[in-house]
């Protein structure tokens, strides 16, 4: 195998693929990157037996073939190379990286050791504009559980009807909704869970001209991104019920600039403990949300904020880290903050035209 490639092209192509590189398989092949050149092109592929990833990029090949190479070491090497063309060549074992005055030889392995990349038959198939799925899932991912014994929150939930695609994610300690109309999809339906930790990972690549193809397969999920072929597990199970968790109405709205808001709990939680709540008292009469935290052996602080309050008196507590990761998903002016009770969850609203909705559980006001 012989070919060169532009240095930063190659960088950005091991740097998609390392994602499914293995980092605990006993097998060693696994921590490898495959290289394939072929005709025009180097198709690169990396798995761990759970996530495949394969990346095509243009090269000019000298000599067909293939090696796999150990993708951290790869990874550094071409990360420190000069900007220039890479020469890489594979002989049995061993492969030559070259480029302007550097030259590596590193140790390769066996090619025919490495698993063949899952031909998935799919059936259910929706597009995203690239900016679309990415903004979607930056908002829910954050929400999503890293408690592997419960799998089904560790899953961001998609969905598409009647031209309205929808994902969902929850912690059990709060929600997050939003979505977007998508009215040219030839779908008619689409549902699956999928991991939040690989949608973050598709969300975080360069941005894209092309659309974001997700399909499904029986127990496996299929996304398609300009050169790039992602496989993954479906993660199987039963999403919660959400929407019983949304109520049809509230005691107390109000309506609070957003980057008050954050400056004010910011504020307000450097006198509390990580794990302290801090308190909204909202007053009708006088316009205005009191945002407070108190820690016993350290002080207390208060922020009065005005907003357009409707509805009646309400005090309510979260815990204040949920308060401003929720926020932080909000990209307009102002937050509509709805609340039924003191012991009910608060409802975090974005205004229309964004369609971003933010459940959080109270913490009982001692």
């Amino acid at each position: 195998m012989k070919f060169s490639i532009n240095k930063s092209e190659l960088q950005n192509a091991i740097s998609v693929v390392l994602k499914g590189v293995s980092t605990r398989s006993t097998l060693p092949v696994l921590s490898g990157i495959l290289l394939d050149a072929q005709g025009d092109k180097l198709v690169m592929q990396a798995t761990d037996l759970e996530l495949s990833i394969q990346y095509s990029a243009a090269a000019l090949v000298e000599e067909e073939g293939k090696a796999v190479l150990p993708g951290k070491l790869f990874s550094e090497i071409v990360k420190n190379l000069s900007d220039a063309a890479v020469h890489v060549e594979a002989r049995d074992d061993q492969a030559f990286i070259t480029c302007d005055t550097s030259s590596f030889s590193i140790k390769a392995l066996s090619p025919d050791d490495f698993p063949g990349f899952p031909s998935v038959d799919t059936h259910q198939r929706i597009e995203i504009p690239f900016a679309q799925f990415s903004s979607m899932v930056k908002r829910v991912s954050r929400v999503v559980s890293k408690d592997e014994s419960r799998a089904i929150l560790t899953g961001v939930l998609i969905t598409l009807e009647n031209g309205l695609l929808r994902m969902v994610a929850t912690d059990s300690y709060r929600l997050a909704v939003t979505e977007a109309a998508l009215p040219d999809s030839s779908a008619d339906e689409f549902q699956a869970v999928i991991s939040g930790t690989f949608l973050s990972e598709i969300a975080s690549l360069p941005k894209a001209a092309s659309p974001v193809s997700i399909a499904l397969a029986d127990n496996q999920i299929v996304v398609n991104c300009e050169d790039t072929v992602f496989i993954n597990r479906r993660i199987e199970g039963n999403f919660p019920n959400y929407k019983q968790l949304l109520p049809d109405s509230y005691a107390t709205r109000a309506t609070l600039d957003v980057d008050r808001l954050v400056a004010g709990v910011k504020r307000a939680s450097l006198l509390g403990s990580s794990t302290s709540p801090v308190k909204f008292d909202l007053n009708a009469a006088s316009q205005t949300a009191q945002v407070s935290a108190a820690s016993q052996d350290v002080g207390s602080a208060q922020e009065t904020i005005p907003c357009e309050i409707e509805g009646e008196d309400v005090e309510i507590a979260f815990n204040y880290s949920y308060v401003l990761e929720g926020l932080s998903a909000v990209s307009g002016d102002r937050v509509n903050l709805e609340i039924q009770t003191a012991l009910k969850p608060g409802i975090f609203r974005a205004e229309e035209p964004e369609n971003y909705l933010y459940l959080v559980m109270p913490v009982r006001i001692s």
